[in-house]
């Protein structure tokens, strides 16, 4: 598949909730080799992901990524990515061949400023309804998540910079939905960026050995 080579630079617009969740919960879909940070007795710090990357992107398409922990391997940080899905066949491939991610194709429906639905074939994935933006202001974040390719695990960093504001909002997730056992629940957190851009980086292998990925399909 014609996908650009890493990094990825991206621009758009992205709403990110921020959840706790039991750690016991989400343990089947982490590795055993990483260890989750507890962020509250009993609980980590979980993330539902929901993004449009437009003009001045490498691709053109949309994203939902799941994130049912925060991970700790050999004092290195970062989220864990369960879940993710996109609208792009071309994503879907550099996603699994350059990260190692567990890229599926899925259906995004997205009512400017308001609501946002996620579909596979018939079944619904999520949904989100949201509030509009009002307080904002601009930041630079670098953030790092985990995947794992074959059987090493991955590391790649990202820096956004966007204009971030706290908003509310909704999420639904059905019981037909691959993460619904995640046990997200409401959102404690929910933020909102605009004129975002994006860049994902190459990984980098840092630990061999692990089980393969059974999350891919």
């Amino acid at each position: 598949m014609p996908y650009p080579q890493a990094p990825w630079t991206l621009q758009g617009y992205a709403i990110q909730t921020l959840h706790l969740v039991n750690i016991d919960q989400v343990r089947p879909l982490i590795p055993l080799e990483l260890e989750i940070i507890s962020v509250w007795p009993g609980k980590t710090l979980a993330s539902v992901y929901l993004s449009h990357y437009g003009l001045g992107s490498v691709l053109e398409y949309s994203e939902l990524i799941v994130v049912p922990a925060l991970i700790n391997y050999q004092r290195k940080i970062g989220a864990w990515i369960s879940h993710i899905y996109v609208d792009n066949a071309d994503s879907v491939a550099g996603g699994r061949e350059i990260w190692g991610l567990p890229k599926e194709l899925a259906k995004f429906t997205w009512e400017q400023g308001k609501y946002v639905t996620v579909h596979q074939e018939n079944r619904k994935l999520c949904s989100l309804r949201y509030d509009r933006q009002s307080l904002a202001w601009k930041q630079w974040l670098s953030v790092s998540a985990f995947s794992a390719k074959g059987t090493d695990l991955l590391i790649f960093p990202a820096e956004v910079e966007s204009v971030l504001g706290l908003i509310g909002s909704k999420l639904e997730i059905p019981a037909e939905s691959p993460f619904f056992g995640i046990g997200l629940g409401q959102p404690w957190l929910t933020v909102r960026c605009e004129q975002m851009s994006l860049q994902v980086d190459a990984p980098k292998v840092v630990g061999k050995g692990l089980p393969k990925n059974k999350l891919f399909k």
